[in-house]
């Protein structure tokens, strides 16, 4: 499952979706908003997405995960629009036969997400606003 949208992610409802007799090994990750970024109080941020085409291109970093490892179940889920402190902008989930590989098929699903996926990010903090350009590890 991949998805794009502008509601709350349902964390609970995913992981269930990983759900598979085969699976040995779920590695999920969470991206959560924090109220601290470079030594600013954070207030909130936004996420703006040309929707069809981060959708496009979340289906191709999916693809590519699946074909690198034996998965038996992917999600990817990233929000935008306004998110307060706490809410999970974006989750990736994957099930397989046996931890390694789910650990290592997590972290391309994030990684890749990060580098690639055409969402831009506009944080809030005390003072001011800045767009947020590249990711941090």
């Amino acid at each position: 499952m991949i998805q794009v949208t502008s509601e709350p992610i349902d964390v609970a409802a995913l992981e269930r979706l990983l759900a598979h007799p085969a699976a040995g090994g779920i590695v999920t990750f969470s991206g959560v908003v924090r109220d601290h970024n470079v030594g600013r109080e954070v207030l909130f941020l936004e996420y703006e997405a040309y929707a069809e085409m981060a959708e496009a291109q979340l289906a191709d970093i999916h693809r590519r995960l699946t074909e690198r490892w034996d998965t038996k179940r992917v999600v990817m889920v990233h929000r935008t629009g306004r998110l307060a402190i706490g809410d999970v902008a974006v989750f990736v989930g994957v099930a397989t036969a046996h931890r390694a590989e789910a650990f290592e098929a997590c972290r391309f699903g994030i990684d890749t997400i990060k580098h690639e996926l055409p969402i831009w990010k506009k944080e809030h903090f005390v003072g001011g606003e800045v767009w947020v350009e590249g990711c941090a590890g």
